[in-house]
């Protein structure tokens, strides 16, 4: 098997066939263990913080560092693909993230885990560019590949739902450490069967490895995300300044140094393409609206109208059965409906979903929550593949691992600006009602006032009618910010919309990975 695959030119793109579809299916499971990974450990907190004993700051540390160092280096796992092998850096990712999953699932102490959990946030990071990358060079036929995007995307929104079903079935029954060895078989099979269907590519000229460059990415990136988060969690504080500080001087150096390299870590003249510049715009604030709204699903069920774990979690599968779908009917869609319909459509409906949430009640069924988080994902399931597939595919082929890696940072960062700033918002929100709602003489006011699961935990210690009160208050308080924060992603959902139907009119139906400037 060669190591450099060639750049198509003027030949006809090849056709996929058995071998780079089994090569799919290998990818799309790494995929699966990537997302499974960012979402299973919560159902693990409860027995972690009973066998371990954490501090509050060692748990939120357990929980965050994966994210953190994902975030980092996405843009330079990408760019040393290109340059080593996209194939090996997966391998050598999957063969370190399947041997630190077993040492985590036996951490002895607080500090091993957390150790454990950075390491694999390391290799964590060399899946989804080299998986992207790699599928791109993997299908060169615009249907096949449109397909092969809608699989890749669907295998994370799989992720979420499987990762908490598989986790809590052996929660049940085993110790807090066998959900992290639900990613070894795949990564043995990935191991197995990775060389003999996946092909290898590099960029032919790739120039030197720049270690300054890939540190100041990773330190601008951590800080970054490490900012918004702290912001989220405990609002303006001298860490989330200090990490501002040291972030955004870092992304400074950083773009100095890409623009005066003759061999730069990230080609920033990806950025010229108009094409490359709208699809991730669009990418990024699409996943902003999605976590704003994602952060109060699973409490509107179980804190609001009291759900139980389990009828929470049915209530949420239709939507990620509709992302999933929305992800496999794009590909087809695309091939006679132009991207800038798809996406203009896809917004639209997300932002009818987004209404329909802003009517939500206290009490009553969870039906119009159910039928309002549907619609959200059908409408932003297209948006995110497309947009996926017009970012990597606006690159040239040697630059794919890096335009997959500034695909996925933008991603992390839609998401963690989601987190931050939408949640700051509703957080306000909560705190300034209950300022005049909550009833005097509260004992732990701080505490009901901090979040609505703390209200609810008060509330269920204070004797009636003041528990009955007390919930009531929260209640209506954590709705006020739903409505909120609903409204506006609404709002700039259909701005999204607008956006697409404008700038993107021009990119024809069918030939995506064909449309440049």
């Amino acid at each position: 098997m060669s190591t450099t695959v060639e750049p198509p030119g003027t030949r006809a793109p090849r056709r996929a066939g058995s071998r780079e579809w089994v090569g799919l299916s290998v990818l799309t499971l790494a995929c699966l263990v990537y997302a499974m990974d960012l979402t299973v450990l919560h159902l693990a907190v409860p027995q972690i913080s009973a066998q371990l004993q954490p501090t509050g700051q060692q748990l939120l540390w357990i929980i965050d560092v994966y994210g953190f160092m994902v975030a980092g280096l996405l843009i330079t796992m990408g760019t040393l693909g290109d340059r080593i092998g996209r194939r090996r850096l997966l391998l050598i990712g999957a063969a370190a993230f399947g041997a630190v999953s077993v040492l985590a699932a036996f951490a002895p102490t607080a500090e091993t885990l957390i150790l454990c959990r950075a390491l694999l946030g390391i290799a964590g990071a060399t899946v989804a560019p080299s998986t992207l990358s790699l599928i791109f060079n993997m299908f060169e036929d615009p249907r096949q590949r449109s397909l092969a995007v809608g699989t890749w995307v669907s295998a994370f929104s799989a992720g979420g739902i499987v990762g908490p079903m598989l986790g809590g079935l052996l929660l049940e029954h085993y110790w807090w450490g066998s959900v992290f060895l639900l990613a070894v078989p795949v990564m043995v099979l990935l191991l197995v069967l990775g060389p003999r269907v996946l092909p290898e590519f590099r960029d032919p000229e790739p120039g030197r490895l720049d270690p300054v460059s890939a540190a100041l990415s990773v330190l601008t990136m951590i800080a970054l995300v490490f900012a918004m988060k702290k912001f989220a969690q405990d609002g303006p504080g001298v860490l989330p300044l200090l990490a501002l500080v040291i972030g955004l001087p870092a992304g400074a150096l950083f773009v100095r140094r890409q623009l005066t390299r003759p061999d730069p870590m990230l080609d920033l003249r990806l950025f010229g393409t108009a094409l490359f510049r709208t699809a991730l715009a669009i990418n990024v604030i699409a996943i902003f609206v999605a976590f704003g709204y994602f952060l109060f699903v699973a409490q509107y069920f179980q804190l609001v109208l009291g759900l139980s774990p389990l009828h929470a979690g049915l209530a949420m599968a239709p939507s990620s059965v509709g992302f999933i779908i929305g992800s496999q009917a794009a590909p087809r869609l695309v091939r006679v409906v132009r991207p800038a319909y798809l996406i203009g459509g896809g917004m639209s409906l997300a932002a009818l979903g987004l209404a329909l949430m802003t009517l939500l009640s206290v009490s009553g069924s969870p039906v119009p929550a159910v039928l309002a988080a549907l619609l959200i994902a059908l409408g932003l399931a297209p948006v995110f593949g497309i947009t996926t597939e017009l970012i990597v595919g606006s690159a040239p082929p040697e630059k794919a691992g890096a335009a997959s890696g500034v695909s996925e940072t933008g991603a992390e960062l839609g998401g963690a600006l989601g987190i931050s700033i939408l949640g700051s918002l509703s957080i306000a929100i909560y705190r300034g009602d209950l300022a005049q709602t909550l009833p005097p003489g509260v004992p732990d006011a701080d505490l009901v006032r901090d979040t609505l699961g703390s209200a609810v935990g008060v509330a269920t210690t204070l004797p009636e009618p003041l528990g009955t009160a007390v919930l009531a208050a929260a209640r209506d308080a954590f709705m006020d910010g739903v409505h909120l924060i609903t409204g506006i992603t609404a709002v700039l959902s259909l701005a999204l919309a607008a956006m697409a139907l404008v700038r993107l009119r021009q990119v024809p139906a069918g030939e995506l990975s064909a449309a440049h400037d």
